[in-house]
């Protein structure tokens, strides 16, 4: 079976709390509430094990606070026996402390979902933890169809630490996958990738660029000479555009997905990652592939949690997906 490994370096216990109205200085009161272990690399795999693909979790987890992950791994386990679908194993550097907490406030703010974020602080990354990772990844890289790296550094993890990783990482394999922000996703983009999604925020706010339409998105990636197999650059409801390289020369997609009522945006970027890294990995044609992760992504919003949707609903979505070969 198709193996990614899937590396969250600062994975975070997500608390959902959903309101009518968030009220600043004022008490609220929640309509509903729910905790997940996530992290962007953890989110994407549970949509690769949906999808039917095995994914092996790693990168750094608190051992003080490590119940709701072991319950995932569980229940992953359980589904994994009881519907065929692809598991998702721990692999996990526990280190000292606790892994944070981030708290999401969802309301629907003139009709308009939002999401506020709290993102709280967690266990800091010693060099024997790291030694120990680094460890194994060498080991587990090689065995793996495709590696993702996806979200924040935990603390003690430095930028230096990132770029090693990759090196490692690059050196092993050909299909090395980052959906990463800021300083990162600077050290990211000098590396031969097989894959990256970058949002126009994050280019705009590391490049100092404006990058809204298409052609200032390739000329700034011709400017900096990326060797990146396949581009990925998301603009929210506006959708996404696709630089695939091919030889010497890119090919140009957008999709743009339906419109949808808005629960949470949490995890639609990493559930997009996901439903691409699995359509190139089992050789879908390029506007198949993307048509199946912009609706994966669609859903993902009108969720809470992280979950590829009934086929009837997938293929609904589907359908409303939009999608032109620009060049």
């Amino acid at each position: 079976m198709t193996q990614v490994l899937c590396i969250t370096l600062n994975p975070a216990i997500d608390l959902t709390v959903s309101l009518d109205e968030l009220k600043l200085g004022a008490v609220n009161r929640a309509v509903s509430s729910q905790m997940d272990a996530a992290g962007k690399g953890l989110n994407g795999a549970q949509i690769l094990a949906d999808l039917g693909v095995d994914a092996i979790a790693t990168g750094f987890l608190g051992g003080d606070n490590d119940g709701i992950f072991n319950r995932l791994f569980g229940e992953r386990e359980a589904l994994n026996h009881s519907e065929n679908l692809g598991q998702v194993a721990d692999n996990f550097v526990r280190v000292a402390g606790i892994t944070r907490t981030n708290i999401k406030l969802t309301d629907d703010y003139y009709g308009i979902g939002r999401t506020t974020d709290v993102n709280g602080q967690g266990f800091v990354v010693t060099e024997t933890d790291k030694l120990h990772f680094f460890e194994q990844v060498a080991q587990l890289a090689p065995t793996c169809d495709a590696v993702l790296i996806a979200g924040s550094l935990a603390t003690g993890f430095g930028l230096s630490d990132f770029d090693h990783l990759l090196t490692v990482l690059t050196d092993i394999h050909d299909k090395v996958a980052v959906d990463v922000s800021g300083e990162t996703l600077k050290i990211a983009m000098r590396y031969p990738l097989w894959l990256i999604k970058p949002n126009t925020d994050e280019l705009t706010e590391v490049f100092g660029v404006p990058v809204e339409s298409l052609d200032e998105q390739v000329a700034l990636f011709d400017e900096i000479h990326s060797d990146i197999e396949h581009i990925f650059v998301s603009m929210g409801e506006q959708g996404v555009h696709w630089l695939r390289r091919q030889g010497n020369t890119r090919e140009l997609y957008r999709a743009v997905p339906p419109t949808m009522k808005i629960k949470s945006t949490v995890g639609a970027g990493d559930t997009f990652v996901a439903g691409m890294i699995f359509g190139l990995l089992v050789n879908d044609e390029p506007q198949t592939a993307l048509v199946r992760a912009t609706a994966l992504s669609a859903h993902a919003v009108s969720i809470i949690g992280f979950k590829v949707p009934e086929q009837d609903v997938l293929k609904d979505l589907i359908g409303q997906v939009s999608v032109e070969k620009l060049a």
